[in-house]
């Protein structure tokens, strides 16, 4: 029951068979009772044709002159065509076989007594001759010339050769239906092979991505299954650029890490015991550290990026991580006495971590208050289609237009008289890219730097906004 091919197979065969077997039994029975109501319809005519005949001789006694029947069984004995006419009494009671076909030859006709209107005609099931089932059909009659109802005509006939003919019917229409499901049932089996082809198809082509052979599923598939193998592609793609991007995190790490570490081998194959020698080592080694931590946070914050990139679910309160930040810088650039605010929404939502939200702002602002001379600003607001900006302003001397696009690069600083890495607005632009977001350099309106940053921001949080 795991196969989908044998659930399609035996779930269709199934159906099919029902179908078959209640479509066999309705068209039987259908044609039974077509047959008999036919079956019927002649006997009444027979009886018609019977009535019509009927007459009274001279001394008053009913007669029918059989010369003027036409059908040749009934002056054949026992043919299964049979006539009689019968006197009733009170209760319905009286003299049978008055007359009589000559096919009944010596035997007489076994009717109920029931009661008949005049002219009203009953059906009756009954054994004739030899046991043969009979149909009856029996009329109540008056004769010419006497207007009592007194009399009763019967005509029956043999169901044989209709039940004989039905039988027939039934066999031959239990082997066309039959027939006609060994086809339907091959027709099923072709078309669920056929319409699984696709997936086998698609099977070997993921073979061929698991041993290596393929990069991508490739070949031509179905309207139904195209979707399915463009977003396999897509998760191959990004998983692709995933591991490209880590083996090139790698390469930078180690090749970060390689000049710091050979510069304090050296430091220490130079030192020796000379104190000043160990002064210099000492101050050389907080140096090329600090240099170390800021590559490894630099690629510790792009693996935390990637990893937490389209994770479903994310989603950061913006108002509370800028007033936490903002405290901080406070504190930190307290002797400016920079004026620090805060105009963001507290229903604003980023779709990430935390973590990189504090990265993101916390660089910035960081930037902005090393430059900004007396005010510093944050907003934020939510855009259509789950976007949110937030927007970081300065007065200070900001950059030429010329130069902005080199500021996002990394390792790049601006002016060597104020502390940094510049590695600063590179990790901020490489997070955001992590984000499929942007960000942009632009003239404050206070004069100096303004940062715009367009991030991910809940769907569901953008529609309270």
């Amino acid at each position: 029951m795991r196969s989908l091919r044998w659930r399609l197979l035996a779930g269709t065969l199934v159906m099919l068979a029902v179908s078959l077997l209640l479509a066999g039994v309705f068209l039987d029975g259908l044609f039974r009772d077509h047959a008999a109501s036919q079956f019927e319809r002649g006997l009444r005519l027979q009886l018609d044709q019977l009535t019509a005949r009927l007459d009274t001789d001279a001394r008053g006694e009913p007669r029918i002159d059989t010369q003027r029947l036409s059908d040749p069984r009934w002056h054949t004995p026992y043919s299964g065509l049979y006539w009689q006419l019968d006197r009733l009494g009170d209760g319905g009671r009286g003299r049978t076989g008055v007359l009589r076909s000559r096919s009944l030859w010596d035997g007489e006709l076994r009717l109920d007594n029931d009661t008949l209107a005049d002219g009203q005609v009953h059906v009756h099931r009954t054994t004739g001759p030899d046991g043969a089932s009979l149909m009856v059909l029996e009329r109540s009659l008056s004769l010419p010339g006497d207007p009592r109802p007194g009399w009763r005509l019967a005509v029956a006939g043999d169901l044989g050769d209709m039940h004989r003919a039905a039988d027939r019917f039934g066999r031959e229409l239990g082997l066309t239906l039959l027939v006609l499901g060994l086809l339907l049932g091959l027709a099923v089996a072709v078309q669920v092979l056929v319409g699984l082809a696709p997936l086998r198809a698609l099977q070997r082509a993921v073979q061929q991505v698991r041993v290596g052979r393929q990069p991508r599923l490739s070949g031509l598939f179905p309207g139904e299954i195209q979707p399915l193998v463009d977003d396999f592609n897509t998760v191959l793609d990004r998983n692709a650029a995933l591991v490209e991007r880590a083996r090139t995190q790698a390469g930078d790490l180690a090749h970060a890490l390689k000049t710091p570490m050979a510069v304090l081998r050296q430091a220490g194959l130079a030192t020796g015991s000379d104190p000043d020698r160990a002064a210099a080592l000492s101050s050389l080694l907080g140096e090329q550290l600090d240099t170390m931590q800021r590559q490894v946070d630099w690629h510790l914050a792009q693996a935390r990026a990637a990893a937490a990139h389209r994770r479903p679910g994310l989603q950061t309160a913006v108002a509370p991580v800028a007033a936490g930040l903002v405290r901080v810088m406070e504190r930190v650039h307290a002797a400016r006495a920079l004026s620090i605010g805060v105009r963001v929404p507290a229903q604003l939502q980023f779709a990430g971590e935390s973590q990189d939200l504090q990265t993101l702002l916390g660089n910035l602002l960081d930037n902005a208050c090393k430059w900004g001379r007396h005010r510093v600003e944050l907003s934020g607001e939510a855009l259509p289609h789950g976007r949110l900006v937030l927007l970081i302003d300065d007065d200070g001397p900001g950059i030429p237009e010329a130069d902005r696009s080199a500021a996002l690069s990394r390792g790049v600083r601006m002016d060597q008289t104020v502390p940094g890495s510049g590695l600063g607005l590179a990790i901020v632009d490489q997070l955001v890219q992590q984000y499929e977001g942007s960000v942009s350099l632009g003239r404050s309106p206070a004069g100096g730097l303004r940062v715009r940053l367009e991030l991910p921001c809940p769907i569901e949080a953008n529609h309270t906004n």
